[in-house]
């Protein structure tokens, strides 16, 4: 479906970083990626900047509010809908304001399909996904605003490519039947993996239209990577500390059809820092499992495993950086075995 092939070298965040301050972590951003940037996420600023309420603010013609069981679909955009429509718009802004004249790729993260309709609710209070009409309308409204996001962000970062990175950490038990009512008393059904892989397809396809190539991250122990190889993503965004050998064959026919590995490796909170040697491991370690050739480990883009929400500044920087130099000596000695 994409022909986008990372470059030599590259890193990226996933998304979410610590703290409030949108210029700070835009800096750190565009000052330890120099490949990929991404638009950072800063969920401790509350209800609005938070991965639901990101999806919330790209809404076309629906609107949601906060309650105490979280984002829920209401007649008429509110405050808590500025205020998540205001961080977008400030985190876009410092974006731009430290990238001047960057020509490199740009990612930008927001929900899936499949993970909005799991945590944003209708009026009554029960998940989207209880209501086939009302994920049709909520999975069309968010295209359409995604849409019109990345052509804001070409429009702000005219010499640089954009991806998109759809956050899908429900769709396991979207498939699996682990959503449950507002009750928790119930479980939805599992929702069929036709449909899972159509309406993922579709929003593969109108990026693709407009050479947007799409990644999905989700960081399960066990994400669908054979479901979103069919449904023609770019790339998989995945924690390799907890992809279990049982997916080598997925993953390994994934890569070897084109699909780019972002590679999840750098611890994404505090805790023992270790070197780029040794994070660069457990990508050759796969590599050489799967029997894959050694030159694509130079196209592997090397990220935290998750979300730095959790870490300290200081060390969502480090981790950035650490995960450049990873992604730098995979790219300078992809036969290295030892």
């Amino acid at each position: 479906m994409s022909d986008w092939v990372p470059g030599p070298g590259w890193a990226t965040g996933v998304g979410s970083m610590p703290g409030t301050d949108a210029h700070e972590s835009a800096a750190v951003v565009a000052g330890e990626l120099p490949h990929l940037v991404h638009l950072a996420e800063l969920p401790d600023r509350g209800p609005g900047a938070d991965m639901v309420g990101r999806a919330a603010a790209m809404l076309v013609d629906l609107h949601a509010d906060v309650q105490p069981s979280g984002w829920r679909l209401v007649e008429r955009p509110g405050t808590d809908e500025r205020r998540a429509r205001s961080y977008l718009g400030q985190d876009l802004d410092e974006l731009e304001a430290v990238t001047q004249g960057y020509t490199g790729t740009v990612k930008t993260q927001v929900c899936g399909p499949w993970t909005t309709v799991t945590g944003l609710r209708l009026p009554r209070g029960e998940p989207v996904l209880s209501d086939a009409a009302a994920v049709r309308d909520v999975i069309a409204s968010l295209t359409e605003g995604l849409l019109a996001h990345v052509a804001d962000l070409r429009r702000r970062l005219p010499g640089a490519r954009p991806v998109l990175q759809l956050d899908e950490p429900s769709l396991p038990a979207v498939l699996q039947g682990g959503i449950r009512s507002s009750s928790g008393a119930r479980s939805f059904r599992p929702v069929p993996e036709t449909t899972v892989v159509d309406v993922l397809r579709s929003v593969v396809e109108n990026f693709h239209g407009v050479d947007v190539p799409v990644v999905v991250h989700c960081c399960a122990e066990r994400p669908p990577v054979a479901l979103l190889h069919r449904a023609g993503v770019a790339g998989l965004s995945l924690d390799l500390g907890i992809v279990p050998g049982s997916l080598d064959d997925e993953l390994g026919a994934a890569l070897e059809g084109g699909v780019a590995l972002l590679a999840g490796v750098v611890p994404a909170t505090d805790g023992q820092s270790s070197d780029a040697t040794v994070m660069s491991e457990p990508v050759r370690r796969l590599w050489r499992r799967l029997g894959l050739s050694s030159e694509g480990l130079r196209h592997v883009v090397v990220t935290p495993t998750c979300g730095m929400a959790g870490a300290s500044p200081g060390y969502a920087a480090r981790a950035l950086g650490l995960a450049q130099e990873a992604a730098r000596r995979l790219a300078e000695d992809p036969e290295r075995t030892g």
